[in-house]
């Protein structure tokens, strides 16, 4: 069956898209909002600027692809579709980071779990942090109204078995478990969502606001990375970008635009590198540090039926029974949850060589494996990382701390408990050394005796926050509770970075709501000037 492309059809009837990798000499753009990324936050904002009758551009460096382009193979999507080709880390190299690149962001290309920010991450912002009007009473309505635009619902079908498995073990034990609520409409079931959904059935960017904003006049220009907002005392007065061919290579043409306001909606790590390159004001040396990724953990394990992991929607149950368990400035918790099992991302996130890894990938179809977010940012001794500038760009700095190591071994302990509790025959920490254990007391003095650090123990993380914090006092924020700059007062930020600390959830339904609200009330502002 023939599965008609929007991004085609819509782009045949007329929308604005300026491939930047196609021009041929410098331009200079003007709209009344000119928006810096096309995920969660930059796609939100297009929406409801357009919607009060604003001219918009959006601008992202990444390219234009659609369902035509998604092919379901791992070896296409990730050079894609994925900063560095899915290839990104810390500059220690101890952590891996997936993150979009394309227009829609990570929406394109993420697992479709939608979870609203956790209270007690809402009541920590507001005691410590001093931000105001972002109680979970006050963001309700709008979490309701971003369900309703993203068909954002229950997954109603029953979990692919990885997601069984955390179910089963759940049970067995009496921990908390829920089901997930997916942004899907007419879902195919068929698990390869990290690719780029082949059917439009995620209700991503890319199919939703995107589009809408395209309909009612939005520019949309692809594959411009923006370089420098060019800034005198207290207002932005442009933003120059530089074009990328089809492998994102710099090309000798800049791009200048001008706009009454700016938002930068390019992510935790991009939004605080522009910011640095660009030299905003920064008096307490905000810009870039307090970053936070969930670092993860993996256990893998190895049952006698077949788990088939790549199949299946990737993410329908979670546990929460130790995120908060300690309390939100506590001890760290962690959330556990499962990752689809596609051949590349599983070869390269998990240990060994030669025999051992070829004896891993041969039990390819009967291995689970659950993933332990690590909720970071609340303890003392979890500072996050820093963005810092570099000669080719940007890097992450981020020491894994011993608060994080000791979340680390109970999170093992956690996932192997739960793993064999559901029937696992033996369960692999996926920490070079580990060897398969074969039942819970075996693994529950291994665990407790195994040696962790840097590089030998897997890390890799899908969420990146904060780096720009949101809060009402400038010592410990750099744009107010609404996202905008203390400083300049034509630029807003609305992504992950405006995070005072990590969510202790999936970050996009948090980054459509408060952007919601936040791009609601500057509309209402641009329009009554």
């Amino acid at each position: 069956m023939a599965i008609e492309d929007p991004i085609v059809t819509g782009l045949n009837s007329g929308w604005a898209h300026i491939n930047a990798g196609q021009l041929t000499s410098n331009q200079t753009f003007e709209a009344d909002v000119v928006i810096v990324g096309s995920g969660a936050g930059g796609g939100t904002a297009a929406e409801i600027l357009t919607n009060a009758g604003l001219s918009v551009i959006i601008v992202e460096g990444g390219p234009l692809k659609s369902s035509k382009d998604f092919v379901m193979e791992e070896r296409t999507a990730y050079p894609d579709l994925y900063q560095q080709a899915a290839g990104m880390k810390t500059t220690d190299k101890a952590i891996g980071i997936f993150q979009g690149r394309a227009v829609g962001g990570s929406t394109t290309i993420n697992w479709t779990t939608s979870i609203r920010t956790p209270d007690p991450a809402l009541a920590y912002w507001a005691s410590k942090k001093s931000v105001v009007g972002l109680s979970t009473d006050e963001l309700t309505p709008w979490f309701k109204k971003m369900e309703q635009r993203l068909n954002i619902s229950e997954w109603t079908f029953d979990p692919n078995r990885n997601n069984a498995a955390l179910k089963e073990g759940c049970e067995q034990l009496g921990w908390d478990y829920t089901v997930i609520k997916r942004n899907v409409k007419g879902c195919w079931n068929t698990g390869y969502c990290g690719m780029g959904c082949p059917v439009n059935a995620k209700q991503s960017m890319l199919v939703t606001t995107i589009p809408a904003a395209l309909e009612l006049g939005a520019t949309l220009v692809s594959q411009a990375k923006v370089m420098k907002l060019e800034h005198h005392n207290d207002k932005i007065y442009a933003l120059k970008a530089q074009a990328l061919d089809s492998n994102m290579k710099p090309l000798p043409v800049e791009i200048v635009f001008k706009a009454k306001h700016y938002i930068l909606a390019a992510g935790a790590i991009h939004t605080p590198t522009i910011m640095l390159r660009s030299k905003l004001p920064d008096p307490y040396e905000i810009i870039g540090k307090r970053t936070f990724l969930h670092p993860s953990l993996l256990s893998g394990a190895i049952f006698s039926d077949p788990i088939n992991g790549h199949s299946g929607a990737p993410q329908s149950i979670y546990s929460d029974e130790f995120v908060w368990k300690n309390g939100a400035d506590g001890e760290l918790g962690y959330k556990l949850e499962v990752p689809p099992i596609h051949p590349i991302l599983i070869a390269s996130k998990t240990i060994g060589y030669g025999q051992s890894h070829a004896e891993l990938m041969a039990n390819f179809n009967q291995l689970q494996v659950t993933i332990a977010l690590v909720r970071d940012g609340y303890h003392e001794n979890s500072p996050g990382g820093e963005v810092k500038l570099t000669d080719h760009g940007s890097t992450l700095d981020y020491p894994l701390t011993d608060a994080f190591w000791r979340a680390a071994r109970r999170a093992y302990a956690s996932m192997a408990e739960l793993q064999f509790a559901a029937g696992a025959n033996k369960v692999l920490p996926i920490s070079e050394g580990m060897p398969y254990l074969n039942s819970w007391s075996e693994a529950k003095k291994a665990i407790a005796e195994m040696d962790l650090a840097p590089l030998k123990t897997v890390v890799a993380s899908a969420h990146v926050m904060g780096g720009c914090p949101l809060g009402e006092d400038p010592k410990m924020s750099m744009v107010n509770s609404y996202g905008e700059s203390h400083y300049f007062d034509n630029l807003s930020v609305m992504d992950g970075s405006i995070f005072p600390t990590s969510l202790g959830a999936n970050p996009q339904l948090s980054i459509y709501g408060i952007t919601a609200r936040n791009a609601t009330r500057l509309a209402e502002k641009l329009t009554a000037s």
